[in-house]
């Protein structure tokens, strides 16, 4: 007898909740039916006696507005929520405050934890930010969709590197206050 033990399963991937998968079966909805309509389009054409042509009504080859062909990448690529996250990281001064956004600034979003992660220039201002951050985690869900944000995670000042030499004390941290 022996106590075999199968071998252990690699972690799955986190699996998109339910809004990621509606995102993407309506993208893919919506890319069958443009491209029906495209073959169906061509078929009449064809019929006509001829390929592609150029008429006066608006057909997917015509050009487009810049704001438009953006707006159509994000959806098709699915980015729409690094976008939102990226207006909010412009807007930042009218979320927080004037007073707060002199002090503190988002550095990165996270888009697999769903965690902002914010820089402040000081200690003070970080312990100030994070009492805040529950409040902020609703307002920004508000801007951005349910669940968008769960966790701001704040960093402090950080501090000059260690200089070694002469004229140090063997085993000090320096000024630790400030910078910790």
């Amino acid at each position: 007898m022996t106590d075999e033990q199968p071998p252990a399963e690699p972690p799955k991937p986190a699996e998109p909740s339910g809004v990621d998968l509606a995102r993407v079966a309506l993208r893919a909805a919506k890319e069958q039916a443009r491209a029906r309509g495209d073959a169906a389009q061509q078929k009449r054409q064809a019929r006509r006696g001829g390929g592609l042509r150029s008429g006066a009504r608006a057909d997917g080859r015509d050009p487009m507005a810049f704001g438009a062909a953006i707006n159509r990448l994000i959806t098709e690529r699915g980015w729409e929520a690094p976008a939102a996250v990226g207006g909010v990281m412009g807007r930042w001064p009218e979320i927080v405050g004037e007073d707060l956004a002199k002090h503190c600034e988002p550095e990165k979003y996270d888009e697999d934890e769903r965690v902002l992660v914010v820089r402040c220039d000081s200690t003070a201002w970080a312990t100030n930010l994070r009492l805040l951050a529950p409040q902020l985690v609703a307002r920004l869900n508000e801007d951005l969709g349910h669940g968008a944000v769960k966790l701001i995670k704040v960093n402090g000042p950080s501090g000059p590197a260690r200089r070694y030499g002469p004229l140090r004390a063997p085993g000090s941290t320096g000024p630790g206050d400030t910078y910790g």
